[in-house]
């Protein structure tokens, strides 16, 4: 565990009681973003796992490098490949149609810099990012999130529009209800400058707290 996930949570768990129960019981952070991963290869890898669950994600991730006969672990098909591939050929790795249509603009936006490159990524601003990418079609604020946090390691992300976000929340504070995405927003403002940190610990509230 490096400095700045030491310092983030010794930060968290002076918040209150529930956050340092929460620390203490799921044990030191091992969030470890993807440094050399490109963000052309971050949102298809996003789109794969939208509204599925994470074993369905794997699946069809792992038909997609099958039909490029790619095995390595740090290959991914080029934007190129995704671009020159059928419909019919996608959709047998398991991709919707709609998610198809994205990830054929997430290779041609690529192609043409729309989406970045990992260096230029890297001089933008979150929002700018999330301003610029959330123009592709199906590309959502939570998808770039992701990207932001498991791709750029940014570290003061929060995905207000994340299901097991809201949920955790709700199980670490005992609420009857899950808080919106606005008051969600709003409350994680306390745990800035750290809120990738929370949210990794918030996806990870046992579910009898």
């Amino acid at each position: 565990m490096d400095a700045q996930h030491q310092q983030a949570i010794a930060f968290l768990s002076h918040l209150d009681e529930d956050w340092a129960k929460l620390i203490a019981t799921v044990g030191p952070c091992s969030f470890e973003p993807k440094e050399q991963r490109e963000p052309f290869e971050a949102l298809v890898r996003a789109v794969a796992y939208q509204q599925l669950t994470a074993k369905a994600g794997d699946a069809i991730l792992a038909k997609l490098m099958g039909h490029f006969n790619l095995s390595a672990q740090n290959s991914f098909p080029t934007a190129q490949m995704l671009i020159e591939s059928t419909f019919d050929e996608l959709r047998h790795c398991g991709f919707s149609g709609r998610k198809i249509e994205t990830i054929k603009l997430i290779a041609e936006g690529t192609i043409n810099g729309l989406v970045p490159s990992r260096p230029e990524a890297n001089c933008m601003t979150d929002e700018a990012l999330i301003e610029r990418l959330t123009q592709l079609k199906g590309i959502g604020r939570w998808t770039v999130e992701m990207m932001l946090m498991f791709t750029l390691g940014r570290m003061d992300i929060l995905p207000a529009d994340d299901f097991g976000i809201a949920q955790g929340y709700k199980r670490l504070k005992k609420l009857e209800s899950a808080p919106s995405r606005k008051i969600l927003t709003q409350i994680s403002m306390a745990w800035s400058p750290h809120r990738t940190v929370a949210s990794w610990y918030l996806w990870r509230v046992p579910r009898e707290w």
